[in-house]
């Protein structure tokens, strides 16, 4: 695991309840995990946007985490990206969707590490892949 540079977004993660904490950080990892693999993410930053942990990548597009009123926890996508459409066509039926905002988890174990990979590799690379388009 990474360790927390802002204690600010840590405290985040420790007030989530356990359910919503466990299924974050699992995707926080990812996160970094995929960004350590990409040429267009450095530095990225680790901060709160509304009050939830936000992922910024100079030419990516903002990630949020956090619980969800239909889901122990998301991961969210700026809605006005075409990142969930696209991720619905490539993965169809694959996961719950929250319209074109979010993707919703009940349980870490529904995490996975190519198709989440995916879109999070997406979404920190999301200005410098929509200009090829």
């Amino acid at each position: 695991m990474m360790p927390f540079k802002d204690p600010a977004v840590e405290a985040v993660f420790d007030a989530f309840p356990q359910s919503t904490r466990k299924g974050a950080l699992a995707l926080r990892d990812l996160i970094f995990e995929t960004a350590q693999t990409l040429p267009d993410t450095h530095p990225m930053q680790e901060a709160l946007r509304w009050g939830q942990p936000a992922y910024l990548a100079p030419k990516g597009s903002t990630l949020r985490l956090g619980g969800h009123k239909s889901a122990k926890f998301a991961f969210f996508v700026h809605c006005q990206t075409r990142l969930i459409g696209d991720y619905n066509s490539v993965f169809p039926g694959e996961d719950r969707l929250d319209g074109n905002r979010a993707v919703l988890f009940n349980h870490p174990g529904q995490i996975d590490a190519n198709r989440h990979g995916w879109l999070i590799a997406r979404a920190l690379t999301y200005h410098v892949t929509e200009k090829t388009r």
